[in-house]
């Protein structure tokens, strides 16, 4: 490939300052059963380059699925009359040796056992057996099964010498009930709807953890339809890391997107209340908040080795004793935004017919201290919460209402009685001001999520969240109760 991939820089005839083409292949396969029936069986692939072209200081981009040097000399005009159009009306001046530099390497997902070595009626007879075992009670009015494999190939090169690959193992699950009783529907999922993705390989599949989950979350299905509403009240609130997940998703990772906080966004996805000033400068959170971009674990669903411009992905702390000190910005937002340094290699495709624009990745809150026992001892009252449910926040990432599926409350520090329709609700910043405890690695735990949307056009980008147990003080929390 890649000698197919420097022979087409060498010969596309256009005076540009730079080129790049970004090679990407993808397979994938899908399995989905309801009431162990199943609904969706199959495979996609898709290749396609994506070329990039820079021409006084803007870039140009356009995209085939035709591999051959006719198809990707065209593409590489297109993108290059598109560049020295746009260069009329810069925003800001780019160059290949800051924002496009010279990158050599490559990134493997760790899997054990490939993916390649599937076996179709293994995969079905796994997701047939969960369906069964998500079937405790005749009140199980619906039970889903699903996983999606998903291997991914990645070439990049460009005409000042960058040459990148990237191979990428993906294994997503989905596992969840609803119960009723008469008026009264609850739903009961795997840490909330394709939480469980992951990079891997089938290992990841494991049946004897798949029926037991299964089988805890039909009986939490259950559970909920006799369980009492959740209150109306000003409390401690526990978080568990699934549903940290989603806060983290969309509290921190998105209003810290530096393309929405200079305005990119805000026709299709909104903008942020921060600003550019406020880096270095803000306290967003308590003292125990520290939020790292970890591209480097192995394991979690967004980790990688370089972004999709080549830039080397590196461990870095966003947020750092509540204090904001980079955001999530490409080197094109940093240069834009003038923020050397101040940003991360998070410029991100979601195929190879988008551009690459800023994308949060694997972003994680740190743990502290204290395993969940320890963590819940001293509160007389609160609530502990697990898997999201709904989630609705404004376009400037400030006002947040989510609920959750599951909750316990919790009494003279240990949890009692479980809670059914748990919400909550509160700003940004006086949410993450109202931390006041953070678990230790044994409450620490990654999910993912395959939906994060963004752009125009429309990108559904892959992302990882990892967190422990949270205390979060004097949270307005609400259901049906009084």
């Amino acid at each position: 490939m890649w000698s197919q991939l420097t022979q087409a820089i060498a010969n596309i005839n256009i005076p540009a300052d730079w080129i790049g083409i970004r090679l990407v292949k993808e397979t994938s396969s899908h399995f989905y059963f309801r009431d162990a029936l199943p609904q969706k069986n199959g495979n996609s692939y898709t290749i396609g380059a994506m070329v990039e072209v820079m021409v006084n200081g803007c870039i140009g981009y356009a995209a085939t699925n035709n591999l051959e040097l006719a198809s990707l000399q065209t593409a590489a005009q297109q993108a290059y009359k598109q560049a020295l159009f746009s260069s009329r009306w810069w925003i800001h001046p780019f160059q290949p040796a800051t924002e496009r530099p010279k990158v050599v390497g490559e990134y493997i997902s760790p899997a054990a056992q490939p993916l390649d070595t599937q076996s179709i009626a293994e995969i079905n007879d796994l997701l047939i057996c969960a369906c069964q075992a998500l079937k405790v009670s005749p009140q199980i009015v619906q039970t889903t099964a699903s996983a999606t494999t998903t291997q991914t190939e990645i070439w990049f090169a460009s005409s000042n010498g960058s040459q990148v690959y990237q191979k990428f193992s993906f294994v997503r699950q989905h596992y969840g009930a609803i119960a009723q009783e008469g008026a009264i529907v609850q739903q009961r999922t795997n840490n909330g709807w394709e939480a469980s993705c992951y990079q891997g390989g089938l290992e990841l599949l494991q049946p004897e953890y798949i029926q037991q989950r299964a089988q805890q979350i039909g009986e939490q299905a259950i559970e909920l339809l006799t369980a009492p509403e959740c209150p109306n009240i000003r409390t401690n609130l526990v978080l568990a890391p699934d549903q940290m997940m989603l806060q983290i998703h969309e509290s921190v990772g998105h209003p810290l997107e530096i393309d929405r906080i200079l305005g990119d966004e805000r026709n299709y996805a909104g903008g942020s209340f921060f600003n550019i000033s406020d880096f270095g400068v803000l306290a967003y959170g308590s003292f125990l908040m520290n939020i790292t971009f970890d591209p480097t674990i192995p394991a979690e669903f967004a980790s990688y080795g370089f972004d999709d411009t080549g830039a080397v992905a590196t461990r870095e702390y966003l947020i750092k004793e509540g204090l904001l000190l980079r955001g999530l910005g490409s080197l094109e937002s940093q240069k834009r935004a003038g923020l050397p340094k101040a940003g991360v290699a998070c410029a991100r495709a979601c195929s190879w017919n988008r551009p690459a624009i800023d994308r949060m990745a694997n972003l994680n809150l740190e743990p502290n201290q204290g395993s969940f026992p320890e963590i819940i001892a001293d509160i007389e009252h609160g609530v502990y919460m697990e898997s999201n449910r709904s989630w609705s926040i404004d376009d400037r990432r400030y006002k947040f209402q989510f609920g959750c599926e599951y909750a316990k409350l919790i009494e003279n520090g240990k949890l009692t009685k479980t809670l059914r329709n748990p919400n909550y609700r509160a700003t940004t910043p006086e949410f993450w001001h109202s931390l006041i405890k953070v678990g230790d690695s044994s409450t620490w735990k990654m999910y993912g999520t395959p939906y994060c949307g963004k752009g125009e056009p429309n990108q559904a980008i892959w992302v990882g969240h990892g967190s422990p147990v949270c205390v979060f003080a004097n949270v307005e929390v609400f259901g049906g109760g009084t």
